[in-house]
């Protein structure tokens, strides 16, 4: 290393540590306002949040990257046709933001306690169910009937919570980790019950209202259900705002939106080893959020969603990553339809989704027309991300390594 080499690399440290030792964690974006500061300000190195952003878009899938510290966006890319104003589709990252709405319930005294049996709230439940608790629901452990197709063929049904009320028990609750999509659409009703109100108007108003996230979409089936298992459509910047909330202990500005004690019962680990999902990486589940990374160095955790759609958290070391897959944004509403490809749920979930891509690329089914649904169309299905997991949780963790 020459001369010159030497004092930029020497430099660029002292400016990594002073700030790292003096950085503002206290600010947060107003409305689509956010501070964009350079890496070393925040006391990280750009070479490491290059290295991320390569890493990320090694994936063609790769829409939009964000990276986050101290509140304040310290890089973001955006691939060809797509820009900070992008939406992407949550799908199962939604999991995470409609479980917060328990925490707040909670915290309104409106549900008592993640213990509480889901019976309290949901009369059907009075059956071979009823030993099943929130915290069970949450930590997808309810014993409930988990077929090989995780209950996805949900997703083709015109009325969604009719489908999770008819699924019965298979083992006790408490025992066993098993990613049931069911578990989350239930949190809905239970969600009307204890507020009167249905999810969507809760997260809009005691979540997105607070965090002046103003342009998404909150999807629904064709009876009007919120689908809390999946789907909300928003920019990579709004998904990093919901990250944000988790790694400030649920406090945005001045206000507490869910409490602290909340937080940290999702911040821990319940269940250490999950099975493969998409990667061979081991990762562990709390309260409806991954966990990819728990040890003395750091603790990430994220939300995760199918194809390829991650918000990771380091709360410690307030850093915020997310990344989104290409999506095409969609002008014709919010409530599912589906037509005569309702139909497809018979031929399995993998043909369904193959022989639905077709007959849109034909032009057989229009989407928005005879079709209206969150789709992610073959561009914008993640293979390498998924791949360099490991690497990728390993550059995350390492913007906060000196």
């Amino acid at each position: 290393m020459n001369l010159f080499l030497k004092q930029r690399f020497l430099l660029t440290t002292v400016i990594a540590l002073f700030f790292s030792t003096y950085a503002d964690t206290s600010y947060f974006p107003s409305n689509d306002s956010w501070d964009i500061s350079i890496p070393e300000e925040q006391g990280v190195s750009s070479e490491k949040v290059n290295k991320l952003l390569d890493l990320s878009f090694s994936d063609s899938a790769t829409q939009s990257v964000v990276v986050i510290k101290n509140g304040k966006i310290i890089s973001e890319k955006y691939a060809a046709g797509f820009n900070k104003d992008s939406h992407g589709t949550s799908w199962s990252m939604a999991k995470s933001y409609y479980a917060a709405l328990i925490g707040i319930s909670i915290d309104k005294g409106e549900i008592k306690s993640l213990d509480d049996k889901v019976s309290d709230y949901l009369e059907y439940y009075n059956d071979e169910r009823s030993k099943i608790t929130l915290r069970d629901i949450l930590d997808m452990s309810s014993g409930l009937d988990f077929p090989t197709h995780e209950h996805e063929k949900m997703f083709f049904q015109s009325d969604h919570l009719k489908y999770a009320k008819n699924v019965g028990v298979e083992k006790d609750a408490g025992l066993k980790f098993e990613y049931n999509n069911v578990n989350s659409m239930i949190l809905g009703d239970v969600l009307l019950v204890a507020t009167g109100k249905k999810a969507d108007v809760l997260f809009e108003e005691r979540i997105l209202e607070p965090l002046e996230i103003k342009s998404y979409k909150l999807w629904k089936d064709e009876k009007g259900n919120v689908l809390t298992y999946c789907c909300v459509d928003m920019s990579a910047r709004d998904y990093s705002k919901l990250g944000l909330l988790f790694a400030r202990n649920g406090m945005w500005n001045d206000k507490q939106i869910i409490s602290k004690e909340f937080i940290d019962e999702t911040f821990q680990l319940v269940w250490d080893i999950t099975p493969q999902r998409f990667t061979e990486s081991k990762r562990g589940y709390s309260l409806h959020w991954w966990i990819s990374k728990y040890d003395d160095e750091s603790k990430i955790f994220n939300t995760s969603g199918k194809f390829g759609q991650f918000t990771f958290v380091d709360r410690e070391n307030d850093v915020i990553v997310t990344r989104v897959t290409k999506y095409d944004q969609q002008d014709f509403g919010d409530v599912q339809k589906w037509g005569i490809m309702k139909y497809l749920r018979w031929a399995g979930i993998e043909n369904a989704i193959k022989i639905g891509r077709a007959l849109i690329e034909s032009g057989s089914v229009e989407v928005g027309t005879d079709i209206v649904s969150p789709t992610t169309e073959e561009r914008g299905e993640s293979k390498e991300f998924y791949e360099k997991y490991e690497v990728i949780i390993d550059s995350i963790a390492d913007l906060s390594r000196n």
